[in-house]
């Protein structure tokens, strides 16, 4: 009986030996799928074309074992991409869909025009954008988006906008197209845009000039 167990133990030994050799054999021949194709989408023709091209490094990768970080590096690095989603067509596609950043002011600096993105990033301007204002003054991206944070969730109509100066003591004015100029001050920004929209509610005639940089107290010129 002892050795009747023996002899299946060796058996099932040898069973698994044949069978792993096999196995190694088979998958050292296997081909994995490789990304052959790669496309772009929501850009412009040129600069999907461009995105494309820094993706090309993909295409010998096995699509099954593709990095997203591989991907997610060289999009990220793209100034225009606000968000994009990627999706793997089986066997060898991979298709990306982006999202074009939204340009939300313009920076002049060494006589070249910048845009400033949604995204946060400086872009060289490659086209005009005219609905959008210039900004002013050594700033930094927080120091926007705080102020446009502010002025969104007060309703404040952006597109007013002519132009911002940013100013080193880390305040704002704020200039818009039908002449009105408003003097922020450096801290409660939202308390102050209330003020404005009470001010403008009353106010029957133009105002020109909106001053609010001392405390508990407004300057208005008409």
């Amino acid at each position: 009986m002892h050795l009747q167990k023996n002899k299946k133990i060796l058996i099932y030994v040898l069973l698994f030996f044949i069978l792993a050799t096999f196995n190694n054999k088979y998958l050292i021949n296997i081909e994995f799928p490789k990304v052959v194709e790669i496309n772009v989408n929501g850009l412009s023709e040129e600069n999907n074309l461009e995105l494309k091209k820094n993706l090309y490094k993909l295409r010998l990768e096995n699509l099954f074992l593709l990095k997203k970080e591989e991907i997610n590096k060289i999009i990220g690095s793209h100034n225009l991409v606000e968000k994009y989603s990627v999706f793997k067509k089986y066997p060898s596609t991979i298709n990306i869909k982006i999202d074009k950043t939204n340009f939300l002011a313009k920076i002049k600096k060494d006589r070249n025009i910048f845009l400033l993105g949604s995204n946060g990033k400086i872009i060289k301007a490659s086209e005009i954008v005219e609905e959008i204002p210039f900004i002013f003054g050594d700033f930094k991206n927080k120091n926007f988006f705080e102020l446009k944070s502010v002025m969104t969730n007060k309703n404040f109509d952006y597109s007013e906008i002519k132009s911002l100066f940013f100013f080193k003591s880390g305040r704002w004015d704020v200039e818009l197209h039908n002449g009105l100029l408003i003097k922020l001050p450096k801290k409660n920004l939202e308390k102050s845009f209330e003020q404005i929209f009470k001010i403008l509610e009353k106010k029957e005639n133009k105002v020109n000039l909106i001053d609010l940089r001392q405390q508990n107290q407004i300057i208005i010129n008409g």
